[in-house]
């Protein structure tokens, strides 16, 4: 059976100061009425029932999760004592849904994604889903046709063609290249060769334990203990002392760059991993000179700029261009659009000079 796992547990610092450590992006509105969080479950429901359904977040967030999702049991929420990285993650979750159902096939998601269509979605992790089924050694990814020359997103060089299914291609994976530097990327576009690697997977419970077995031993030695604690008293003992003695390691490095047999499907839906605050630039239209406004703005001679706001305070502008530009509650960031990738630097600034309050 399916069984569908959100990743839920980042601190988006990247969207500060509307993601903070009490509410991270993952539970706000960037796109529509819903929370992302709300829309990546949503994506999901269909595919699978609320006993199969995982979300794995931080242990502070387990209450916002469960208030946001009230159709999910409780008991599948799951609350990281502290934050050890994808691997980790993803093998805890495969150790648990194995104790109930040791031929579980499981798909993996993380809750920042934008999504669309979501029945095309759906339709994709039906061929993956299928695919695994023929192929039940293999790992299978979701390869995104690139829309530009990105450097922040890590890349898929794909293999031969392996097969179709419901006009899905299926291919074998040639390698993983990390983020390219503009060049390279635009090299990558050019080449048709490439895909955007969408962090979303999909395989046998089983086989993913048994790769990080092989790679990772302690990883798997831990969360297999873990799961073997979970319904009794000592669970929470268990879960915080495994999980603090382990290394922080994505499964990008952890298996997928190693495993013998990594297949990807050419995903058919629209995909926007809202890393930044310039992913607003392709979530909402602009106006004449080129601004994306979310705010209560008035400008003169502004132009290309990411302005968000509350709808209570007023934003004025006067000759600026280039610029992105977030009011929320306390505090303001002004930086240049070149700079976006470096207003996490501000968050771990602000917590070495003890100004947590704004964080």
């Amino acid at each position: 059976m399916l069984h569908a796992f959100i990743m839920a547990g980042g601190g988006g610092t990247r969207f500060w100061p509307r993601s903070r450590q009490s509410k991270p992006k993952q539970f706000l509105k960037f796109v529509g009425a819903a929370t992302l969080l709300q829309q990546a479950f949503e994506r999901i429901e269909a595919l699978s029932t609320p006993e199969r359904m995982w979300v794995i977040t931080a242990a502070g967030y387990c209450a916002e999760t469960a208030r946001q999702l009230p159709s999910l049991p409780v008991e599948r929420i799951v609350g990281e004592p502290c934050g050890r990285d994808t691997a980790a993650c993803i093998g805890l979750g495969a150790a648990l849904c194995l104790r109930d159902d040791p031929d579980a096939i499981m798909l993996v998601t993380p809750a920042d994604h934008v999504i669309e269509p979501a029945q095309e979605f759906r339709r994709a992790v039906h061929v993956a889903e299928q695919t695994v089924r023929e192929y039940p050694d293999a790992l299978v990814t979701f390869g995104i046709r690139p829309a530009f020359a990105a450097t922040g997103y890590g890349y898929i060089e794909r293999g031969v063609e392996l097969t179709q299914r419901q006009g899905i291609p299926v291919y074998r994976v040639g390698s993983f290249r990390e983020k390219p530097h503009a060049e390279l990327a635009e090299e990558y576009v050019a080449s048709g060769n490439h895909f955007w690697n969408s962090g979303i997977f999909v395989w046998r419970a089983a086989t993913i334990l048994d790769r990080l077995r092989a790679n990772q031993p302690k990883l798997a030695a831990a969360v297999e203990r873990i799961a073997a604690a979970w319904d009794t008293p000592e669970c929470e003992n268990v879960l915080t002392r495994e999980y603090a003695a382990l290394d922080k390691v994505s499964i990008d490095y952890a298996v997928m760059e190693k495993a013998p047999e990594v297949l990807m499907v050419k995903a058919p839906f629209l995909w926007d991993d809202v890393g930044s605050w310039l992913a607003l630039e392709r979530r909402q239209p602009q106006d004449a000179f080129d601004n994306t406004v979310l705010a209560n703005h008035f400008g003169i001679d502004t132009h290309h700029c990411v302005i968000v706001g509350d709808e209570t305070k007023l934003i004025t502008t006067l000759g600026v261009s280039d610029l992105i530009i977030i009011q929320d509650g306390d505090a303001i960031l002004v930086a240049h659009r070149k700079e976006e990738g470096n207003i996490k630097k501000i968050v771990e600034q602000l917590k070495t000079r003890g100004l947590e309050k704004h964080l």
